[in-house]
């Protein structure tokens, strides 16, 4: 077991204080593999609360040795907490989804899950790509989710009994879709507790997160966060190949996770390390392809509907753009134009800080960031896409108070989004109007940015990363961990050459600041 007495908000310390805004963080060894950090020890917000089961452990605590170790706890924690998300759609589970107007929406309990079961073919026994939805017509004759959550809808209708009234069917699809999600949720929290090893009570910040209880069945989101977590989980074992089958995998559940590529772009060429991408890529790229491919060949509309609606689709709900819609009074024409703009400047901010930042970025870091640029600049955001960034805001900002003021400004824009949409829909407009549902939406990209804004100065600031503290470099960056860096640009590049530049490098066996081929310099006379 490892704590700290660090105090982050006193700012960097020791050889950083006179290295400028930018200090070098200290080029300790790497820590012991087998110990543990316990977040009590080293986070204040942490160290609050387990007063409530008696206080942080004390120097005989044998963690980790009995039964329940880390992994079988957060899965017991995890399950707890979706039983609650269950419970908590108890009011449309009985009733509101079946009911006219607002009540699904008073209640908070909204779910796309039970209306879809009907509404795009499987109470029909309509097979999803291949048979066209009766009654539709534009982008919406086909199911429009990617290949591999169709897959998912498809196994659960199976599993479906067919007996009893429609609203019967519709009840269980959505109990049997919220125990294999549940299933998701468990294996992504342990996919966590192993991504950083010497960290797995990091992950409890996932498994008792709000936005989990909340949002969890509110659509089919799980799935690709699970696959996504198994996929860095991989990728921290030095098991590139793996990883990569497990992003294309969870890009054939949902998109962004193939956003996971960019940064693993950046930091594999900064490190040198370009077996270990092509591995990776070859195995995303195949994987996708074997779980498209026989859906193309089979359907091409109806496998191209998710990203021809994708595409087409107008400002939505959760948007910076229907602010500016709703308060112009029209939308933006080319506004595909505007958010590829972003997205490409965004993306290059962000491989510049990858490139440029005095010490390389940990994996996780820039992953949060990308998908987080990608939540804040697309055209809709549902309550559930908060899942998205859940473990990997875990992973970059394992901290409870930065963690919590993201997930108050998350819930809000929950309740804020259902209530809305109560006043819209019933006849006696229950809820809030569009100008306290603009705020909630504002609240939800501040408390995004916020995050963002953390992990950026944690990533230029090696030493106010809480990873880092104890000498580690890149838990989950796997082969990445300890790598000495062959690429640089910017501030990483003009101190290449200064001796205060090995202040940024990882301690360990191999000298970081070296130029590849080249010989050591001649001693001083």
């Amino acid at each position: 077991m490892t704590s700290s007495d660090r105090d982050e908000s006193a700012g960097p310390a020791g050889p950083g204080d006179a290295a400028g805004p930018v200090g070098p963080a200290v080029a300790t060894a790497a820590p012991p593999v087998n110990t543990v950090v316990v977040p009590a020890d080293e986070d204040p917000v942490a160290a609050a609360g387990s007063e409530v089961i008696g206080g942080p452990p004390g120097r005989r605590a044998l963690l980790g040795v009995s039964w329940w170790i880390p992994a079988r706890f957060l899965a017991l924690a995890v399950i707890v907490i979706s039983v609650l998300g269950m419970v908590q759609k108890a009011p449309c589970y009985n009733q509101a989804w079946f009911q006219p107007g607002s009540p699904q929406y008073i209640h908070a309990c909204y779910s796309d899950i039970p209306h879809l079961f009907s509404g795009r073919g499987f109470s029909a026994g309509l097979h999803p790509y291949v048979d066209r939805i009766p009654g539709t017509s534009g982008d919406l004759q086909y199911l429009e989710y990617p290949v591999l959550t169709g897959l998912f809808m498809q196994v659960a209708a199976w599993l479906t009994p067919g007996a009893g009234t429609a609203q019967d069917q519709e009840r269980w699809f959505w109990a049997i879709n919220a125990g294999l999600l549940m299933a998701c949720a468990v294996i992504a929290v342990v996919a966590l507790s192993r991504t950083h090893r010497r960290r797995p009570w990091d992950a409890l910040l996932f498994a008792l997160a709000p936005v989990l209880l909340l949002n969890g069945t509110v659509n089919w989101d799980l799935l690709a966060v699970a696959l996504a977590a198994v996929a860095m989980a991989w990728w921290s074992g030095s098991r590139p190949g793996w990883a990569g089958v497990f992003i294309g995998l969870a890009t054939a559940a949902k998109l962004y996770p193939v956003l996971l590529i960019g940064p693993l772009l950046v930091l594999c060429w900064r490190a040198g390390k370009w077996r270990e991408f092509r591995v990776m890529l070859a195995g995303a790229v195949g994987s996708w392809l074997l779980v498209n491919l026989p859906i193309m060949a089979a359907n091409w509309q109806g496998w191209s509907t998710f990203y021809v609606f994708s595409k087409h689709r107008a400002e939505d709900y959760g948007s910076f753009w229907l602010i500016l819609m709703q308060s112009r009074g029209t939308g933006l024409v080319d506004l595909d134009v505007y958010i590829g703009v972003l997205m490409v400047l965004g993306c290059l901010a962000i491989a510049w800080l990858g490139f440029s930042a005095p010490r390389r970025p940990r994996f996780a870091q820039l992953a949060f960031l990308v998908v987080a640029l990608f939540v804040l600049v697309n055209k809709v955001y549902s309550p559930q896409y908060a899942l998205w960034l859940l473990p990997l805001a875990v992973l970059a900002r394992p901290r409870w108070r930065d963690f919590l003021i993201w997930q108050a400004c998350e819930v809000l824009y929950t309740l804020g989004i259902w209530s809305h949409l109560g006043f819209v829909t019933g006849p006696k407009q229950h809820g809030i109007g569009e100008a306290w549902y603009h705020f909630a939406v504002v609240l939800h990209l501040l408390g995004t940015l916020y995050l963002v804004v953390v992990v950026v100065r944690d990533a230029l600031q090696a030493d106010r990363d809480p990873v880092r503290w104890d000498g580690s470099d890149d838990p989950s960056g796997g082969v990445l961990d300890r790598a000495p860096d062959v690429f640089v640009l910017g501030t990483a590049r003009t101190l290449r050459e200064e001796e205060s530049y090995a202040g940024y490098a990882p301690a360990g066996s191999e000298q970081w600041l070296d130029e590849p081929g080249l010989p050591e310099p001649a001693e001083k006379a």
